[in-house]
């Protein structure tokens, strides 16, 4: 079953159909243990219309308004040697190599809730920054207690540029105005997601792809739950929040975001999020 957050309410999506539960609240309908129960309720008693008739121009990002956004770092072999590639001038390439063979992984705090953006919305590139990325990552939606009871897509924008200086550069590199964007919509589940799921990234410029890649959850090397553990290990989330796993496909060095570049990230199982660079 698919969620959307709508400025008026939340849609439910489910065998094609869509359910509005008009003035609901999203922070409380996410942060719920028994959400799918909860939503499929509301679905016995709420009258259908086609998916046809959802109104992408009134998504807004899935993320309560007391939430936070945390991501998750060198999850997959193709990050670490990424993020190698771009600290090996300033002698930081060793860490990256460590944290991915530590037993800790990398977490960090990336965005309150205005700073991110959903789906159609814009994503910005630092003015201070030379070499910009999207990072396409399974984001996950944790409840309070700590139970995932759904996915969404997410866009870690990042400054290749200003991280590779020195590694405590790492909040300027990820934390800015509208420096994420998650969304279209939460897919909820009361089972894990198929390591087989396959994420994609695509960029265009003038209408044309300068970017093409994808990657399965297989390829990651910790587990979801264990970047939960962490997250939650000494940090409460009394509204529950969402966790971004990191990224397993990452552009070569010869590639930086330009304005008005789009950026479309799909999940298998859970959509497609599309924004465009300011």
């Amino acid at each position: 079953m698919k969620a959307y957050q709508l400025l008026n309410g939340i849609v439910l999506e489910q065998d094609d159909q869509l359910y509005l539960a008009a003035g609901e609240d999203w922070s409380s309908f996410i942060n719920d243990d028994e959400v799918l129960k909860k939503a499929i309720n509301w679905i016995q008693s709420a009258k259908a219309v086609p998916v046809n008739h959802l109104d992408e121009s009134a998504l807004k990002p899935p993320i309560g308004r007391q939430q936070e956004l945390w991501a998750c770092g060198v999850t997959y072999l193709r990050s670490k040697i990424g993020r190698q590639e771009e600290s090996k001038d300033s002698g930081g390439a060793d860490f990256y190599a460590k944290v991915y063979e530590a037993e800790r992984p990398e977490v960090f705090f990336k965005a309150t809730p205005h700073r991110v953006v959903g789906h159609g919305e814009k994503v910005r590139i630092r003015k201070d920054s030379t070499w910009d990325v999207p990072e396409p990552e399974l984001t996950l939606v944790v409840t309070s207690s700590g139970k995932i009871i759904g996915y969404t897509i997410g866009n870690d924008m990042s400054s290749r540029s200003i991280e590779g200086e020195n590694p405590l550069y790492l909040p300027q590199a990820k934390t800015y105005d509208s420096c994420a964007a998650v969304g279209p919509c939460v897919y909820i589940s009361d089972q894990p997601i198929d390591k087989h799921t396959e994420i994609s990234l695509t960029i265009l410029r003038n209408n044309n792809i300068v970017f093409n890649g994808s990657i399965t959850l297989a390829q990651m090397k910790r587990t979801v739950e264990e970047l939960v553990s962490f997250v939650y290990r000494e940090a409460s989330f009394p509204f529950g929040c969402l966790i971004m796993t990191g990224t397993g496909i990452v552009p070569d060095s010869s590639f930086t975001l330009q304005s008005d570049d789009e950026i479309k990230i799909s999940i298998s199982s859970i959509g497609t999020l599309v924004n465009s660079v300011a």
